[in-house]
C-alpha cells in the first residue's frame, strides 16, 4: 500500500469489516481487540536490535506475512516509506500504535518498522514495535471470543514459518516484563454516554475495573484520553493466568457494564427526558450547521447523536454510518476524504476543522 492521495481517498471511504459489522450488544460495544506480543528466536529484543538486524527481521517476517495472504491479500506498509498522512490514518484505524510511528515525520521511524494487514482489517501484525511481532485481531460488537479466535489462528500460521521465543516456565518471552506469560492484551471499546453524564457512576466502573486487574483507557488505548464517551477496557496482568481466563474475566466485567449503561440510559429517558432531548437536539443541530468543528467537539456531539438514535429520539443515519464517522472525523481521514488530488503533508488545524464541518453537514443533512 502506498501514499498516493487517490488511494488514500478510496481507503478513507471504506471502513474495515470490524467497523461495518454491528455484532451483538453494538449499542454499547463498538469493537473488541486481542493483541499478542511475540518475539523471534535468534534476535535481540527490539530495543537492542541494530539497523541491519532490524531490517533482516522485518523482511523475513513480512515475506511470511505476504505468503499467508491475510484476509485474501496482505497489505504491507513500511513506516520509513509511508507519508505522514498514511501513518496517521493507520493509527486512526487502530492498525498501528503511536509507538510504531511515534512522529509525523517519517525520518524518525526506526529501521525495520512495518505493519501487515488483511484487506478487511480484521487481522494485522506490527513488526518491530516494542516486540518483534504484535499480532492483532478485531471484531465488531461484543465478540471478544471471535477476536481471540482470529488472533490464535494467525499465531498458529506464523508459528509454522517462524521460530517464536517460548520458555517452559515463563511462557511467551516479551520485551516488557508485564507482557511475559501469555503476551495477551484483550480490550473492548465501549460507548458509555449515559455513564458519562453521571460521573459518580462512571467512577464506579473505573474502580470495579481496577479491582479486577483491568485498565480503563481512551479511544486509542494506552496514553490516550477519553473523548466522545468512548473508552477501552483491557487486561493488565499476563503472567500466571491462562489466555482463556483473561478473556473470560474481561467478558464478565464488560457484560456488567453493558447492563449498567443500559439501565442508566433508561433512567435518563424516564427521569430527565427533556434535558436529554435538548442535549441531543443541540448536538445534531450543531453538526448540521457548523462551519468549523474540532475533532473532540465532533466526537462529543456524535456521541449524543448516537445515543439519541438508539433511544429513538431523532432520525439519524444507521449506526454503521455513525460508527464510520467516529473514524472519518479524525484529522488524517478528513484530509484524505477532501484531498483526492492533494499532497501528502498534513493540513493546518483550521483547514481540517473546516473540512470536518463540511463532512458532518453532508453526512447528517436532514432527510
Amino acid at each position: 500500500m502506498n501514499s498516493d492521495p487517490r488511494e488514500l481517498y478510496r481507503w478513507a471511504t471504506h471502513m474495515g469489516a470490524w467497523m461495518r459489522s454491528a455484532g451483538p450488544d453494538s449499542d454499547v460495544v463498538l469493537s473488541c481487540r486481542v493483541r499478542l506480543a511475540r518475539n523471534i528466536e535468534g534476535y535481540p529484543f527490539v530495543a537492542r536490535l541494530d539497523e541491519a538486524r532490524a531490517q533482516d527481521l522485518a523482511e523475513r517476517s513480512l515475506a511470511v506475512l505476504a505468503e499467508l495472504a491475510l484476509s485474501g491479500e496482505t497489505r504491507i506498509v513500511r513506516m520509513r516509506d509511508a507519508a505522514p498522512l498514511l501513518r496517521l490514518m493507520l493509527r486512526e484505524r487502530h492498525l498501528i500504535s503511536r509507538d510504531l510511528a511515534p512522529s509525523e515525520d517519517g525520518t524518525h521511524a526506526l529501521p525495520g518498522r512495518a505493519v501487515a494487514f488483511g484487506v478487511d482489517e480484521t487481522v494485522s501484525v506490527m513488526v518491530n514495535e516494542e516486540d518483534h511481532l504484535r499480532i492483532q485481531a478485531l471484531s465488531g460488537g461484543f465478540q471478544l471470543g471471535l477476536a481471540w479466535q482470529r488472533a490464535q489462528e494467525l499465531e498458529r500460521r506464523l508459528e509454522t514459518a517462524l521460530p517464536i521465543s517460548f520458555h517452559e516456565e515463563l511462557g511467551w518471552l516479551t520485551a516488557c516484563p508485564t507482557n511475559v506469560g501469555t503476551g495477551l492484551r484483550a480490550s473492548v471499546m465501549l460507548h458509555l454516554p449515559a455513564l458519562g453524564m453521571v460521573k459518580t457512576e462512571l467512577e464506579k466502573v473505573f474502580q470495579a475495573a481496577s479491582r479486577t486487574g483491568l485498565a480503563v483507557r481512551g479511544l486509542y488505548g494506552e496514553g490516550s484520553r477519553a473523548v466522545g464517551d468512548f473508552y477501552q477496557i483491557s487486561n493488565q496482568i499476563t503472567l500466571g493466568r491462562s489466555e482463556e481466563t483473561l478473556v473470560s474475566d474481561l467478558e464478565a466485567l464488560v457484560q456488567k457494564i453493558i447492563t449498567f449503561e443500559r439501565r442508566l440510559r433508561q433512567w435518563l429517558l424516564e427521569e430527565q427526558r427533556a434535558a436529554l432531548r435538548d442535549r441531543v437536539s443541540r448536538s445534531i443541530g450543531l453538526l448540521r450547521t457548523a462551519r468549523a468543528m474540532p475533532t473532540e467537539a465532533a466526537l462529543a456531539h456524535l456521541s449524543h447523536v448516537r445515543l439519541g438514535s438508539q433511544l429513538e429520539m431523532l432520525e439519524a443515519p444507521p449506526q454503521e454510518a455513525l460508527n464510520a464517522l467516529v473514524i472519518q472525523v479524525q484529522k488524517a481521514h478528513v484530509q484524505a476524504l477532501f484531498q483526492e488530488q492533494g499532497g501528502e503533508g498534513l493540513l493546518e488545524t483550521s483547514e481540517r476543522d473546516r473540512l470536518r464541518a463540511t463532512l458532518l453537514r453532508q453526512r447528517l443533512a436532514e432527510r
